[in-house]
């Protein structure tokens, strides 16, 4: 058999090659490909995912809340910035046509810069975790609205792109994603590294329980900066997420002469 080598006439079509601008000018990096979509489409709603949600007004992202994240309330109240209970009386407030956060601006009880800064700052850091890589689809609630009200609406790509932005610093610190939600345990290194003033205080509540949003929490301040700290403890051989209790060992099986054993040893016993 002879193979007979042909040369085509015309050369094969190009393969598709995706625009580097157009990609990073809408954020693209496959963080929500149904985010990206819901941005095209201008929707308002709640998106679900596995590790808090995302509300959007008009295609933007207006708020962000995650298990792992302190709320914008713990991040105005935990050193003054405002009052525990005025932000409980304008919670109770809060009505179809009264947002939280207008009710403290009205109320002379906010700067508006405060607010923005803290909201900006909630919403990233929650952010991070609801986008994070998930095993489970998103779903997403047309129409719902936060009671918070809208502060800064914030673009997707934008958030698409400083979150993709914060998992490559966090590789680079420390590769392993485990210390970021283990407990946590301190080392006892011959000759400590000098730590900062944040780092040093985090390290302080490293008990072998709380874990980096456990301490982010405990603290007042935002998580993902407080994922950064741990993470630089770890390098530094300061920190390490504690090791997993060993699994039980099974019960040895019983067999059925066992069991006829134990009946003629127990009316052996009752017969005395």
């Amino acid at each position: 058999m002879t193979a007979v080598r042909t040369t085509p006439t015309t050369p094969p079509p190009r393969l598709p090659v995706r625009a580097k601008a157009a990609a990073g000018d809408r954020g693209w990096g496959g963080v929500s490909p149904m985010l990206t979509r819901l941005a095209a489409e201008e929707a308002t709603g709640v998106l679900v995912r596995e590790r808090g949600s995302l509300h959007l007004v008009d295609g933007r992202v207006v708020h962000a809340e995650s298990p792992s994240a302190p709320g914008l309330d713990l991040l105005l109240t935990a050193h003054g910035t405002l009052r525990a209970e005025a932000w409980e009386a304008a919670a109770r407030a809060t009505d179809d046509r009264h947002a939280t956060t207008r009710l403290l601006l009205d109320g002379g009880l906010l700067s508006p810069g405060a607010l923005e800064l803290c909201h900006l700052g909630a919403l990233y850091d929650a952010a991070y975790f609801v986008l994070a890589p998930s095993s489970t689809p998103g779903r997403f609630r047309y129409g719902v609205t936060h009671p918070l009200g809208s502060v800064r609406p914030v673009p997707v790509a934008a958030l698409e792109r400083e979150t993709l932005r914060r998992r490559d610093l966090l590789h680079r610190v420390w590769p392993d994603a485990a210390t970021d939600g283990a407990p946590l345990v301190r080392a006892d290194p011959v000759a400590p590294p000098p730590v900062t003033a944040r780092q040093a205080a985090v390290l302080a509540r490293v008990d072998g329980v709380r874990t980096a949003p456990d301490i982010a929490r405990a603290l007042g301040r935002r998580a993902y900066p407080t994922l950064l700290d741990v993470r630089r403890l770890v390098s530094a051989g300061l920190v390490s997420p504690r090791a997993p209790a060993p699994a039980a060992e099974p019960l040895p099986d019983v067999t059925d002469p066992d069991i006829t054993l134990l009946k003629r040893l127990r009316d052996a016993l009752e017969a005395l």
